[in-house]
């Protein structure tokens, strides 16, 4: 029995372990997202033709978010911080790691007592790895939200102005729109007044606020 419960908590470490050296996943695909929508929406700059509608226009969103300067630059600094994440959480790997073969080896020759404790403190070890992951994969999610929240802060009056002078009626986000007279978007043109305004953000991971967290 001895021998088992060593090895169940050995091999729930190394789960955790496994978890850990995964732990930027979802901030990786966070952080890459705005270079996935680049290129997707590349395939629909192939004008269909079909009339322009007048009074419509369409706006892509993601598009911006992805090939505008500011956008970029959160793509550019989110994979820093990212990887700034992983070397804060490897020495936890590589601690949980080593000692949950240690205790697995060693689990006819360690005495009793010593497993006890060296279990204890690994599980010990396990869960602040956890912890602290969590809390860094909340932290980057919280800061990517908080650029792009910018962002778009940023590009809603340049909207507003393009409304009014390209006498748009309605305008349509992109991602609503199967497909459509490319000569009806104004993409392009938001970009490049963004980036004339807004060429660059800057800015480091942020902590979570007490009221956003669990959200």
């Amino acid at each position: 029995m001895k021998i088992l419960a060593l090895g169940a908590v050995a091999l729930a470490s190394l789960t955790v372990a496994s978890a850990a050296s995964a732990q930027s996943r979802p901030a990786r695909a966070a952080a890459a997202a705005p270079a996935a929508a680049q290129a997707a929406p590349q395939a629909a700059q192939a004008n269909p033709g079909g009339p322009v509608i007048p009074g419509v226009c369409v706006f892509y969103s993601q598009r911006l978010m992805a090939a505008s300067m500011a956008g970029q630059s959160v793509n550019a600094r989110m994979q820093q911080l990212v990887n700034d994440v992983d070397g804060e959480l490897q020495p936890y790997q590589t601690s949980i790691q080593a000692e949950a073969q240690a205790l697995q080896q060693g689990a006819n020759t360690i005495p009793q007592a010593e497993q006890q404790q060296r279990g204890q403190a690994l599980r010990q070890r396990a869960q602040e790895a956890q912890q602290l992951q969590q809390t860094r994969e909340e932290e980057l999610r919280y800061t990517l939200a908080e650029q792009r929240r910018l962002i778009t802060v940023a590009v809603e009056p340049i909207l507003t102005a393009i409304y009014r002078e390209k006498g748009c009626g309605l305008m349509l986000d992109r991602e609503s729109v199967f497909m459509l007279n490319t000569d009806m978007e104004v993409t392009d043109l938001a970009i490049s007044r963004l980036n004339g305004t807004l060429p660059s953000l800057t800015f480091n991971r942020m902590p979570v606020p007490v009221q956003a967290q669990g959200q």
